[in-house]
């Protein structure tokens, strides 16, 4: 930071100004959620559905390998499974994949993604997911606690009020 504010002395007048706020902008992205164009370069979209594809057939190995911690993934979900049935697992997921339910916004904060779905057979329940880059466009499902992820849970909480941040 030091450095910076060097640099924008010595270019002074109206440019420092404007190294001023191309500095600040830098500083500013992915300090704050932004939205994401879902399906767009930088999307976590590709991923989610093919997790949703893998949960819908009943595929919990696969989904699990597609998560930052693919032991506890595969655990919940094995868990859930147990608890709901076979066909009501494939069922829940197999949801996402109706006309009436569709991925409404997605938002990005450095790395972290979430993704808010519109569940509209379920009453517009607004659902949620979490991704995490870890190389340039692949994505894996966000299971690590994280700040970025609890900023994101705020920003899925704000939505659901109806105050999607700008």
């Amino acid at each position: 930071m030091h450095r910076l504010t060097g640099l924008l002395r010595k270019a002074g007048g109206k440019w420092g100004l404007s190294l001023f706020f191309a500095a600040a902008a830098a500083l500013a992205q992915g300090n704050e959620p932004a939205a994401v164009d879902p399906g767009a370069a930088g999307s976590a979209y590709g991923t989610a559905k093919l997790l949703l594809n893998h949960l819908a057939a009943g595929d919990i190995e696969a989904a699990a390998r597609l998560s930052n911690a693919p032991q506890r993934r595969y655990e919940v979900l094995h868990d859930y499974r147990a608890k709901v049935g076979e066909e009501e697992f494939k069922r829940v997921f197999g949801r996402y994949f109706h006309p009436e339910n569709r991925l409404v916004a997605e938002y990005r904060l450095g790395v972290h993604r979430l993704l808010i779905w519109d569940l509209g057979e379920e009453a517009h329940h607004l659902a949620g997911q979490f991704y995490v880059e870890i190389e340039e466009g692949k994505f894996l499902m966000d299971d690590a606690p994280s700040e970025e992820r609890s900023r994101l849970r705020r920003v899925l909480q704000d939505y659901r009020r109806g105050k999607a941040p700008g």
